[in-house]
């Protein structure tokens, strides 16, 4: 059936194009995922001087190939806010519907606005770098507040899918949502910092992409104007 909502958000979209624009939508935020580990890897083994041990990714926005890393981030940033606008066109039921994709979005705007605003560059990296820690400028404390900000929301769109799926007794989105928003949450150690900031990184985007492939999915198998338009789940 139709909702009064879905009619007042596009009351002339056909099937065909709601289904081709959302997924459309699905695709970029999946690709997130794969373009933020490819493009980070490659820059942490080209990059003379860089050493993940002591470096966290987002020190390669700095030096004359920073921009490279901080069109990374943009670029994932966006993708993770192309979820957001897909999930609130395909999830609109039940009473956190409305807040789950605004934790995304969230997630994905601060993570871009932190690709933005560098870090200082510091210890030995890039060459010619201060061989210590240094004082944070305004545009790195910019860009860790931002980064802080971005894998808050993430925890809190986690947190709320979890509960929506222990709700619906779904094991395994329980389980994964559960594991995701723990990682998330958990204080960054001061000896391992920087493999801890690339792990979650990693995971953090690895939902993203897992996230838009299942609702992808969901989407795919959708046959009728009925069931593409209705709330639904899945």
């Amino acid at each position: 059936m139709f909702t009064h909502h879905t009619m007042q958000a596009a009351p002339t979209l056909n099937a065909a194009t709601f289904r081709s624009r959302t997924r459309r939508l699905l695709i970029v935020a999946a690709l997130a995922g794969p373009f933020f580990y490819v493009s980070s890897l490659v820059q942490a083994l080209a990059r003379e001087g860089f050493d993940i041990r002591a470096h966290p990714l987002s020190q390669l926005a700095t030096g004359e190939a920073g921009w490279v890393q901080q069109v990374t981030f943009v670029v994932a940033g966006c993708g993770a806010a192309a979820l957001a606008v897909a999930h609130h066109r395909i999830i609109t039921e039940g009473a956190r519907w409305r807040l789950a994709p605004v934790f995304i979005g969230t997630f994905g705007a601060a993570f871009a606005i932190a690709g933005l605003f560098p870090m200082d560059p510091q210890n030995g990296f890039p060459a010619g770098a201060p061989a210590g820690a240094v004082a944070m400028s305004w545009h790195s404390i910019v860009h860790s507040s931002a980064a802080a900000v971005s894998f808050l929301a993430l925890a809190g769109a986690c947190i709320t899918l979890l509960i929506r799926a222990v709700r619906r007794k779904r094991v395994w989105a329980s389980i994964g949502n559960g594991a995701v928003a723990l990682i998330l949450l958990l204080p960054v150690s001061p000896t391992d910092g920087s493999i801890q900031i690339a792990v979650t990184g990693l995971i953090a985007f690895s939902w993203v992409t897992v996230t838009a492939l299942r609702l992808g999915r969901g989407l795919a198998t959708t046959s009728t104007l009925k069931a593409e338009l209705e709330i639904r789940e899945d």
